[in-house]
């Protein structure tokens, strides 16, 4: 909570809840998990992908592959018409559109297929090149001090072919400069110094420190005060439940209506 306020959402005009706090977004997962083929979760992308990526933990279970259509209750309980998601989110949001498009033709027409909402940087990569996710352990956290952003920094992947400062760099498959293409407003001339083999990568990891850290510092003291208010964030997800409560106890009459429960 403290780190969704942190980014900027205004707790005065967002409901911000736990999903344990609402237990209908359980009864809907079950709902929905009865009209939904195995097959759409098999093609899932994320779920292909964390099966081989992931070695670590058994995955071989249905929590783990039936997981998109807990994240399709929780969209749908709320009939949200527009999400906003990472790219690589699309595939899970669009099962969310088949799942509701499904149950409708059942039951009537009950639940919304939502829109997606990207942002320009759809996507950021992870500090490894594979995507930002905290299962791989390659992600960047809101409030980490800067010792611990510069080793991160320090160890994110970078051009295999520039093995010295004057190689001809190759900037579309480095993560440093993915970095600098979201948070540097120059990054043309970095890119173009880059292809030059005008700077290395020593220089281009050393600004892009320079930079996540000066962005960084605003949203690290606001959290800081933030995770010391505790009695505050308590606060926020108490109403937040409530109001959550609410609206999904709607849907979920509407539901057993429609489903003559």
């Amino acid at each position: 909570v403290a780190d969704w306020i942190t980014a900027g959402i205004d707790p005065e005009k967002s409901v911000l809840f736990k999903q344990s706090g609402v237990f209908h977004h359980s009864e809907l997962f079950l709902i929905l998990s009865m009209i939904t083929p195995l097959s759409w979760l098999h093609r899932c992308p994320t779920y292909k992908e964390q099966i081989n990526e992931i070695k670590n933990r058994d995955l071989s279970n249905y929590g783990f592959l039936g997981y998109p259509i807990l994240q399709s209750a929780d969209i749908l309980l709320y009939k949200a018409d527009i999400v906003p998601v990472g790219e690589d989110q699309l595939s899970h949001l669009e099962l969310a559109r088949e799942i509701a498009r499904r149950f409708n033709n059942f039951y009537g027409d009950i639940l919304i297929e939502p829109k997606e909402k990207l942002t320009k940087a759809a996507r950021v990569p992870g500090l490894d090149g594979r995507k930002m996710s905290k299962s791989y352990g390659n992600s960047i956290l809101l409030g980490e001090s800067d010792d611990i952003l510069r080793d991160k920094v320090k160890n994110m992947f970078t051009d295999p072919l520039k093995i010295k400062k004057s190689s001809a760099g190759h900037p579309c498959g480095c993560v440093v400069f993915a970095f600098h293409e979201i948070f540097n407003r120059e990054y043309k001339n970095r890119e173009e110094k880059c292809k030059a083999g005008a700077i290395g990568c020593v220089s281009c990891k050393k600004q892009l420190m320079e930079i996540l850290s000066e962005f960084m510092k605003p949203f690290t003291e606001k959290r800081k005060d933030l995770i010391a208010d505790k009695a505050y964030l308590k606060k926020i997800v108490e109403t937040g439940c409530r109001k959550a409560a609410e609206t999904a106890h709607q849907t979920m009459e509407e539901i057993h209506k429609a489903m003559k429960f």
